[in-house]
């Protein structure tokens, strides 16, 4: 919604220091979506009184959909792709955002390449937006799985987000980027690791919070 594309703008202005990027077209974090668009989606349950766990259990499968959705959209532009492979699938993105050349993966993200790689070397990356989408697509089934499982309220919801977490975590390895913090790690797998945290912690809790949520056969009943 609304709060999911504000979060991202807002998220992307501030990782690149200049809060004039929020009136571009371009330019969208999935972290500030996903933190703005949280917080906007409990705002409408405690408006509108809805139960909060069953509500985030019944939209988490389809938010994991609508991310594996969007990485297409990333593929397409030519932006979020991964490092240089050799690897037979690797691609190259000649009108990418920007462009694989070895002049922009050094200018743009200080990627170290040997001195004797022309600039513009037209460079073939991993298409780590094809990875997330086809992860993404799993997390969605198995949440659509758990959500059928009659779960306690609010375990198929922190499921999801923690393989969210997860997945992100794991792909950024692969990714070109320039905001690697402590020990290598970018800041979208610092949040992975809190929001891992945030679930181990809530899991119990959820978990003894009431009875199993009705399953979907017996709901239609």
């Amino acid at each position: 919604g609304v709060g999911g594309v504000v979060g991202a703008k807002i998220y992307y202005a501030i990782l690149h220091g200049d809060w004039r990027l929020l009136l571009e077209r371009s330019g969208l974090v999935w972290y500030g979506g996903f933190v703005l668009g949280t917080a906007a989606v409990v705002w409408t349950m405690r408006r509108r009184r809805l139960p909060p766990w069953p509500t985030l259990d019944a939209l988490a499968p389809a938010l994991a959909l609508g991310y594996g959705v969007g990485r297409i959209g990333c593929f397409l532009v030519g932006d979020d792709y991964g490092v240089p492979t050799g690897l037979p699938w690797g691609i190259s993105f000649a009108n990418g955002l920007p462009p694989t050349t070895a002049f922009y993966l050094r200018r743009e993200f200080g990627y170290e390449l040997p001195a004797s790689v022309p600039d513009d070397t037209l460079l073939r990356v991993h298409p780590t937006q094809l990875y997330e989408t086809a992860i993404a697509l799993a997390i969605w089934l198995v949440g659509v799985r758990l959500l059928r499982r009659g779960l306690p309220p609010g375990r198929t919801a922190l499921a999801v987000f923690a393989l969210l977490a997860l997945e992100r975590f794991g792909v950024e390895f692969l990714r070109v980027k320039d905001d690697r913090l402590l020990a290598g790690l970018t800041l979208a797998q610092a949040i992975s690791l809190v929001i891992l945290v945030a679930v181990a912690v809530l899991w119990r809790t959820v978990g003894a919070a009431g009875p199993p949520a009705p399953k979907a056969a017996e709901a239609r009943r």
